[in-house]
């Protein structure tokens, strides 16, 4: 499982859906990775609040395994950056570079990002980061 920036960064706030999330993860035992982009969102912003959170944000960094950016996932976050904006539906390129890398080593990605059900064959696992997140998706009365 690929782990997005966004679900690493809802994880240090302690947001509780995520922390539930990330002790199923941790029982169920399934190998999570980091992909460089995702890696270097989560340090900006520890490198950008300062105080304790630079160190917190480094050593959760530094504690998972990187999956590469090689020659193929490269190609293909092009390929697919060419693809989506064509249709009128651009993807930032550090999402390009974490879609394209995750699917390049068969893993799931774990994101709240949106953004990532733009990308066809989508191997996306979403998460709600906050309580918030939840009661947004109880229908409320006379809707469906």
């Amino acid at each position: 499982m690929s782990l997005d920036s966004s679900f690493l960064i809802d994880v240090l706030d302690g947001q509780p859906n995520t922390v539930l999330r990330a002790r199923e993860l941790d029982r169920e035992g399934e190998a999570r990775y980091l992909t460089a982009p995702a890696a270097a969102e989560l340090l900006l912003g520890g490198y950008f609040l300062g105080g304790a959170y630079p160190e917190r944000t480094r050593a959760l960094v530094d504690a998972l395994p990187l999956l590469p950016l090689d020659r193929e996932s490269y190609h293909a976050a092009a390929r697919l950056g060419a693809k989506l904006t064509r249709r009128g539906t651009p993807l930032g390129q550090a999402d390009l570079f974490v879609a394209a890398i995750t699917k390049r080593h068969g893993e799931r990605r774990l994101a709240r990002d949106k953004s990532f059900r733009r990308v066809p064959d989508p191997a996306v696992e979403s998460y709600y980061g906050s309580t918030t997140d939840v009661l947004a998706m109880i229908p409320r009365r006379g809707t469906r």
